[in-house]
């Protein structure tokens, strides 16, 4: 028989091919790494079992634990079987809970899908989806019925709210963008029309195209970006919050309670805007054709208001009236269909901003064709 004394705490004793580990006393902040350089000495040597004992095991820890997972780990290479049963009860459990969690499953191989299950598949999502907004609508309208009526639950305090919002506080960057956007207009349309000597004309294009369709479509896209994306923010984060269900449970309608505020805010504020995106737009196509065309600005402003059509404009209106409309459908329909966490709400916010972007270009393209087949 060869003894080897390691400490106090724990003593390791080879029988012929049997390893015996006697655990005593405390084993707290136990250094493992010397008897365990012993253990793999033995393991190494082909014995056939090792042996947990307990003789006065007092206090222990974590390194008990250690002592006793790896042990069994390296001794399951090996085909060499471990007794753990003289060991406390709680230790047995702690190391069998420890080999009990699966550190490499397996990944699940998700089927294959059939081209035929796939289109069906998505075909019924989509059909779910368009149920869904059809629905929203339909109560979006209903909302609107009772705000005419007189019956909305609608604070007015929120209205006003909603309306400095997305009125004031955008002059600044409608003004900038729609300045900039009539400013290019005018020079890509000067570097055609200087080839013919016709560069007066900039301010017959600039005019017609920004009161038209241009200034309308820039607010449209800027304030789906700035207010249709604070929207969905704004609902989603009180999705997360469990505040609409708090509204649920108190009776109050979601609809009028936070949907109508804010598309009778975009319905008012988008055609004011789209009116001062027209003039900036007129303004950075005057800046191009003055200052850099060395056009006289007398002659410049006559095209220009010579061009300016009310057909056109009332256009222009119109556009952003429906453009208003769509943003904020969009926003809120994403926010009120979010999920119940930061994630989801970040996602929400992506979709209305795509979503009302693509909305308003089919929008814009139905009414021009309407517009073209009446002969407005």
């Amino acid at each position: 028989m060869q003894t080897k004394q390691i400490n106090k705490a724990v003593e390791v004793i080879t029988k012929g091919t049997t390893l015996q580990v006697l655990v005593q006393g405390d084993v707290i902040n136990y250094d493992i790494q010397t008897v365990w350089q012993q253990i793999e000495m033995a393991v190494a040597q082909k014995i056939s079992k090792i042996v947990f004992k307990s003789d006065n095991l007092k206090a222990w820890d974590s390194s008990l634990i250690l002592l006793v997972y790896e042990t069994i780990k390296i001794s399951k290479d090996s085909n060499i079987e471990v007794e753990i049963a003289a060991l406390p009860k709680n230790v047995q459990d702690l190391v069998n809970m420890a080999f009990a969690v699966d550190r490499k499953p397996e990944k699940n191989r998700t089927a294959v899908k059939s081209l035929l299950e796939y289109v069906g598949r998505e075909t019924v999502g989509l059909w779910v989806i368009i149920n869904d907004v059809c629905g929203f609508i339909g109560e979006v309208f209903c909302g609107l019925l009772r705000f005419l009526s007189f019956r909305s639950i609608m604070r007015r305090i929120d209205l006003y709210a909603a309306l400095d919002d997305c009125g004031p506080k955008a002059l600044m960057i409608v003004s900038l963008i729609s300045f900039l956007v009539g400013l290019i207009l005018a020079f890509v349309g000067a570097v055609q029309l200087q080839t013919f000597g016709a560069q007066i004309y900039v301010a017959s294009l600039v005019t017609i195209g920004m009161c038209r369709i241009m200034g309308a479509i820039m607010v449209g896209i800027i304030m789906a970006g700035r207010t249709g994306s604070a929207y969905a923010a704004t609902i989603g984060t009180m999705q997360v919050n469990e505040e609409l269900d708090a509204l649920q449970t108190m009776g109050l309608s979601r609809i009028d309670f936070l949907v109508m505020p804010r598309l009778l805010a975009l319905i008012v504020a988008m055609p004011i805007l789209t009116m001062l995106a027209d003039i900036m737009g007129m303004l950075g196509g005057a800046f191009i054709g003055v200052f850099m065309m060395d056009l006289p600005y007398q002659e410049y402003w006559k095209y220009a208001f010579n061009a300016f059509n009310l057909n056109n404009f009332l256009v222009g209106i119109f556009h952003g009236f429906c453009f208003g409309f769509i943003i904020a459908l969009c926003g809120c329909y994403s926010g009120l269909t979010c999920g119940r966490n930061a994630d989801s709400v970040g996602v929400a916010t992506t979709r209305s901003v795509v979503n009302a972007i693509v909305w308003m270009i089919v929008v814009t393209g139905i009414i021009t064709v309407i517009c073209q087949e009446i002969g407005v």
